[in-house]
């Protein structure tokens, strides 16, 4: 069996790339590539014929994990749960280190993201908070404290 090498990236799909894309950069990271995927490779492994999709990938300032959102524009995307607890199965959120948790949270509000419950603090290590992004996507936020 093969070894992993590295943590490539999380992919998270999307219907609205735009506003998404807008949130992620406003958080802090950057935009690395944006292109249209479609044909026998795609087809093949995602196992969906005919399909196309557009793809932002995005990184974290001097590198990392990368996050792709991508956008089905063929077929249609399937609705998801918008509003999923974070003990639903399934992927349940993106976690960042962030400087300043509070103003991180304060800007997110501003635009409309709620905070799924409320900032907590874990052990006078850490104050982390679950903020409810676009498309119901959770954000983890942490901030080290020192």
């Amino acid at each position: 069996m093969g070894a992993i090498l590295r943590f490539d990236h999380v992919g998270i799909t999307v219907a609205d790339l735009d506003s998404t894309v807008e949130f992620f950069v406003g958080l802090g990271l950057e935009i690395e590539g944006r292109t249209f995927v479609e044909g026998e490779f795609i087809d093949t492994v995602i196992g969906i014929p005919s399909s196309r999709t557009e793809i932002v990938m995005l990184r974290p300032p001097g590198g990392g994990t990368s996050l792709e959102l991508s956008s089905f524009s063929r077929p249609d995307h399937l609705p998801g749960s918008p509003a999923a607890p974070a003990n639903e199965l399934g992927l349940r959120s993106v976690a960042f280190e962030v400087e300043d948790l509070p103003a991180t949270v304060q800007w997110a509000q501003g635009r409309g993201y709620g905070l799924v419950g409320g900032i907590g603090e874990y052990e006078g290590v850490w104050s982390m908070a679950y903020v409810r992004g676009p498309e119901g996507i959770i954000v983890a936020l942490a901030q080290r404290l020192d």
